[in-house]
């Protein structure tokens, strides 16, 4: 080899070595700019104690892009400049929530506070002087989320939806700058899987702003913040979200694996310290009396704060004390929502009209002359009914004040009878049915007042649209149309009627031909083979939704045990509370309801006992009435695969370990999940062990 080659190959090695170096200086470039905006970020957004001015921040920021643009093998996951990124989206994804999203039971007043103090050491059974020690946060009037982290990286974000299925919107959340895209791994041991719930929101000053500069470009200004904060997280192009500028607070577990926390208060310290925006004005408090003081401390605070509540969330602290009290239907025990009263306007009833629901329930509705409140014009408002008509002795013509309870729904707070016309009357509900001309009752006991014609056109248009709908029975084609004619042209005078009528009925109605009555005959003959909780959900039972309906099946799964059950049975029946037992109990005691329902038997309808997934069985002793927890990754099933297998053969799958779990199932790398359930006894299963029990 001659010299000129060896100094070839000298060079070319040099400037390899140099090429190198050069990226590495790059890399670390990088590295250091990403941790310095993201470090800068979380003070300016979640602290709001910034340390470098804008221009800095932003001088920063544009060197960073430009780096990126140059190197972009080097860019990192929790990169700022990925906050606003990608192509505007079609749509949105539903996603199924791993643990659904609960709402809250609301108290309006201290009395209300103080019995749930009670209701809590009564379920407990605990003594009356025992002291609870509850959380106190402010209640955010903003659009509910959920977050979840994978090693500490957000992988994705969701609306709450129905609480049980919400819209993926992972890239709408990533421009919200007080949400950390990376957890900070310096405080608190981070979890493999984190999901975390909270609140986005659109601050006061910046919501202003924003209605400002749309009322200068002749654009239509948005309501109130939350309306406008729900508008911008289901905007299709995150850049427009970008522009928004919203913010938020996160204050709740979904699911943690691998790290767990003993109490509310703790957990809300780990979010602190990964990152998150926490609220400030929450504290601990000894008892019931402090929680009412906290309350009005924060509701004295309201005016000045830069973000919208609408009153204050109280929880038990202790977790384990809140997997005790569990939960009732969609409700926690354990927490509950104490409303700030509404925003409140004068107003005029002009007239009162009267509705009939479904139930045959009358309820009298006040038309107003429109007016704001809190935001929104209102023009209509509930009565509730006629006991509240006469305490409040409220009259058409009455000048009256006006809430949205609860900030949402409107009602009449007072009659301001200075101002009431000479000739004005008290008013009294029609003692005949204003739709079917029938007499109207109410029950000993009851507040409403109900229409008592069986085949009136109002209760039964109403209930057979429930009958028919997809969550009952399913009977695909009979829409709100279709109803209305069978009902109006006196095809249908009762539910029973809907299986009477044959092919050439059908034919008769409106654009209805031959092949679509023959596919609706059809639809109806598959609507008889239906499940129980699809069935008792139909039937309209007072204060039963499908949820209360699938427990029910679950718990007594076919209607001779149902009808059997005694009101302490109903009562005993996890998830259901008293008024709704009540209501179960008195709805299958009626001769009249048991003669429908066999009736409805009688022409074919089969409500087959809960399917496996669906009820707790005792077919299978290794799994009935057992209590399982997953930690650790599996090979042959997913997690999702697994829970749904234990749940088919009537085992309870739940999120964290204690002294009701009777098995825990350990994969690969499982963590703090098995320490504890050793420490507590708990049979530990390997996959395997599963997968033969599960065979």
């Amino acid at each position: 080899m001659s010299q000129d080659q060896i100094n070839l190959f000298a060079n070319v090695e040099t400037e390899s070595a140099t090429d190198s170096a050069a990226h590495n200086e790059k890399q670390i470039e990088i590295n250091t700019l990403t941790d310095q905006l993201n470090y800068h970020a979380h003070r300016y957004y979640v602290l709001d104690d910034p340390i470098i001015s804008d221009a800095e921040y932003d001088r920063q920021y544009r060197k960073l892009e430009a780096l990126e643009a140059e190197y972009p093998e080097f860019k990192r996951a929790d990169t700022p400049t990925q906050r606003v990124g990608g192509p505007p989206l079609e749509g949105f994804e539903k996603v199924r929530h791993n643990v659904p999203m609960l709402s809250l039971a609301n108290a309006m007043d201290e009395d209300e506070m103080r019995e749930f103090g009670f209701r809590i050491k009564r379920h407990l059974k605990v003594p009356s002087t025992t002291i609870i020690t509850y959380v106190i946060e402010p209640k955010i009037d903003g659009v509910a989320i959920s977050l979840r982290y994978e090693d500490g990286l957000l992988t994705m974000g969701t609306t709450r939806g129905d609480g049980v299925y919400g819209e993926d919107i992972t890239g709408n959340l990533k421009t919200i700058q007080s949400i950390p895209l990376q957890l900070n791994r310096d405080g608190h041991p981070i979890p493999s899987v984190l999901e975390v719930r909270g609140e986005a929101y659109f601050p006061r000053d910046v919501f202003h702003a924003f209605n400002a500069k749309r009322l200068a470009a002749g654009e239509p200004t948005f309501a109130n913040p939350r309306n406008a904060t729900a508008g911008s997280l289901k905007q299709l192009d995150p850049k427009v979200t970008a522009q928004r500028s919203l913010a938020a607070f996160l204050y709740a577990p979904a699911l943690s694996e691998g790290v767990t926390f003993e109490s509310h208060w703790d957990f809300l310290s780990a979010l602190e310290g990964w990152g998150f925006q926490v609220n400030p004005l929450g504290r601990l408090c000894e008892g019931m009396e402090p929680v009412i003081q906290g309350y009005h401390e924060l509701m004295a605070l309201r005016p000045t704060l830069n973000y919208d509540i609408d009153g204050m969330v109280i929880k038990v602290n202790d977790y384990a004390l809140q997997e005790r009290l569990g939960a009732v239907s969609k409700s926690p025990r354990w927490a509950i929502a104490f409303k700030f009263p509404a925003q409140q306007e004068t107003t005029q009833i002009e007239t009162i009209e009267v509705q009939v629901g479904r139930t045959g329930a009358l309820t009298p509705v006040a038309h107003l002359t429109p007016v704001n409140v809190g935001g929104v014009t209102v023009s209509r408002a509930t009565l509730h009914n006629q006991d509240e008509i006469d305490r409040k002795d409220i009259r058409v013509g009455d000048t009256v004040v006006i809430q949205r309870a609860g900030d949402v729904i409107p009602e009449v707070v007072k009659v301001i009878r200075d101002l009431r016309p000479a000739d004005s009357q008290p008013y009294r509900l029609p003692k005949v049915c204003p739709i079917c001309g029938s007499e109207t009752e109410r029950a000993p006991g009851e507040a409403v007042t109900t229409c008592t014609g069986l085949d009136c056109p109002a209760k039964l248009k109403a209930s057979l649209q429930h009958f028919a709908s997809r969550k009952a029975m399913n009977i695909e084609g009979l829409g709100k149309k279709l109803v209305e004619q069978v009902i109006d042209g006196g095809m249908v005078r009762h539910i029973l009627d809907l299986y009477r009528i044959d092919l050439e009925g059908w034919m008769t109605l409106e654009r209805m031909g031959k092949k679509s009555a023959t596919k609706l005959l059809a639809n109806l003959e598959k609507s008889k083979e239906t499940t129980m909780r699809r069935f008792l959900f139909a039937l309209g039972i007072r204060h039963v939704g499908e949820g209360t309906a699938r427990i029910l099946s679950e718990a007594l799964p076919s209607l001779q045990q149902i009808y059997d059950a005694s009101l302490h049975d109903l009562e005993n029946i996890r998830d259901i509370g008293p008024i709704v037992a009540a209501s179960i109990h008195r709805f299958f005691a009626q001769e009249k309801n048991r003669e429908t329902i066999q009736a409805l038997l009688d022409l074919g309808i089969h409500p087959e006992p809960p399917l496996p997934k669906e009820t707790t069985t005792t077919e299978d002793p290794n799994f009935a009435g057992k209590r399982f927890v997953l930690t650790g990754s599996m090979e042959s099933l997913s997690r999702n695969e697994a829970k749904a297998l234990i749940e088919e053969r009537g085992g309870k799958v739940s999120g964290s370990v204690s002294r009701k779990t009777d098995f825990l199932v350990a994969g690969a790398s499982a963590g703090s999940k098995l320490t504890k359930a050793q420490n507590l006894g708990i049979t530990i299963l390997t996959e395997e062990d599963l997968t033969t029990m599960l065979q």
